[in-house]
């Protein structure tokens, strides 16, 4: 075999170098999006889901996204070194992207702690950053023994059975290294009815979960048209059955 077809050969046998992450947005600072640290947001591009209340339709298809470069990211964050505590991955799906674990090394070189905004679409691919990480916001979206609920909100079959393998590995990891992570479910009564709300809870608590936000959906620059939610949801009396439940649940408005 010559010099060159054995360079060619090699070449197709070494596995592909992901390519840079498709950034759809970045936020230069948030003292919100991963708690107690004062943060840059870099919006992955890209999520197969079709939440009806998303903000961020604009990062559902996948392709090159209309942030800036990785590079010019990185640059970015150079310049933030000292300033900032932390880098937060979110989207659309940051898991999606095959560049994502690269792309949290060279965060975590600048010294950089990491956090991590997931849906849990892909549970293998959750599993392989999870020691790279220093948070997780792991959204819940409907009870995961509802296939047919779940899907209603995702507006996907068959999107329940991925989260639940990705919640019991990122349980399972949390309890042996001791990583911080909070679950979240964006709720409106037109999707979470008390019934729903309870079953989560009930999931939440059985899956070991100590930290569950429930976040009340804003109807404003949302993909689908919801109305208002009032005051009185979830009632008190609801609050307090899933605070039963998980005590260290959360809610927050607006």
């Amino acid at each position: 075999m010559s010099t060159a077809a054995a360079a060619a050969a090699t070449a197709r046998r070494r596995p592909a170098l992901p390519r840079e992450l498709q950034v759809g947005g970045l936020t230069p600072f948030t003292s919100i999006d991963f708690p107690g640290q004062l943060s840059a947001v870099v919006f992955v591009q890209g999520c197969p889901w079709r939440c009806g209340y998303c903000h961020n339709p604009h990062l559902q298809p996948r392709g090159p996204g209309a942030g800036p470069d990785w590079s010019e990211v990185l640059r970015f964050l150079r310049r933030r070194t000292g300033l900032l505590d932390a880098v937060v991955f979110s989207g659309g799906e940051p898991t999606l992207d095959p560049a994502l674990p690269r792309a949290i090394a060279d965060v975590r070189a600048l010294g950089f702690k990491v956090g991590l905004h997931s849906a849990g679409i892909y549970p293998q691919r959750l599993q392989a950053v999870l020691p790279q990480l220093d948070w997780v916001g792991l959204d819940i979206k409907a009870p995961l023994g509802d296939d047919a609920g779940h899907a209603g909100v995702t507006g996907v079959r068959g999107s329940a059975a991925p989260v639940r393998r990705s919640l019991a590995a990122l349980v399972r990891h949390a309890r042996a290294s001791g990583l911080p992570f909070e679950c979240r479910t964006t709720a409106h009564p037109a999707l979470l009815n008390d019934a729903a709300l309870l079953a989560l809870a009930d999931h939440m608590a059985a899956a070991g979960v100590t930290h569950w936000v429930l976040q009340i959906a804003r109807p404003q620059g949302v993909t689908d048209a919801l109305p208002a939610v009032g005051a009185d949801y979830p009632s008190p009396a609801l609050l307090q059955q899933l605070r039963a439940r998980v005590p260290a649940m959360t809610l927050r408005r607006g």
